[in-house]
């Protein structure tokens, strides 16, 4: 962007914005929702990076943050044969989380008991993160039932909420500060 170049551009101002296929559509469709939550969780994925956790966390957490980019990318794209011309996520972005969650769960004590959210800072952000996470799958798939929607997103952000979900529980283990189990009552 030049310098001269200004941020705001006037055409969203009754309401509307322009999908990547160039189609206008209302800033409350559901596709919009969907690659603007993307775009929230992106934030908050931002916030525990900025955090003092470990560097393995901080890298894996930025190529997440890359690879919600391109999601966001194809979720802004309601045509196939566009999203084509586009980065691609695929198996091995899937696969990198897979193996991210398993070598950390390896590491966990076994879950007996539903576990709340909080206890700590940074395990408070990485729930929020999931929960966010968790709202962007169920706008995608709605959208995905009414229209193009990449399978590889859909798969991604399934793997990711585990991911964050682990990652709480870790963060949590290595800064000492105990579980919050829920206790139901009778």
């Amino acid at each position: 962007m030049s310098k001269d170049s200004k941020i705001y551009t006037k055409t969203g101002d009754n309401g509307e914005t322009s999908l990547l296929c160039g189609a206008r559509v209302y800033k409350h469709h559901i596709r919009i929702e969907a690659y603007g939550t993307l775009d929230e969780l992106n934030s908050y994925i931002g916030l525990i990076r900025d955090q003092d956790i470990d560097s393995h966390y901080k890298e894996t957490l930025l190529e997440i943050q890359n690879r919600l980019f391109v999601a966001e990318s194809l979720v802004a794209c309601e045509k196939e044969e566009i999203s084509l011309k586009l980065p691609k996520l695929c198996a091995k972005d899937i696969t990198l989380l897979e193996n991210e969650i398993d070598i950390i769960n390896k590491t966990l004590p076994e879950i007996k008991s539903f576990i709340l959210p909080g206890g700590n800072t940074i395990v408070s952000y990485c729930h929020i993160a999931r929960c966010v996470c968790r709202r962007a799958e169920r706008c995608i798939t709605a959208l995905a039932q009414k229209s193009f929607v990449s399978e590889e997103v859909q798969k991604y952000l399934n793997r990711l909420s585990d991911y964050l979900f682990v990652l709480a529980r870790k963060i949590a283990m290595d800064n000492n500060s105990p579980e919050i189990v829920w206790k139901g009552k009778s």
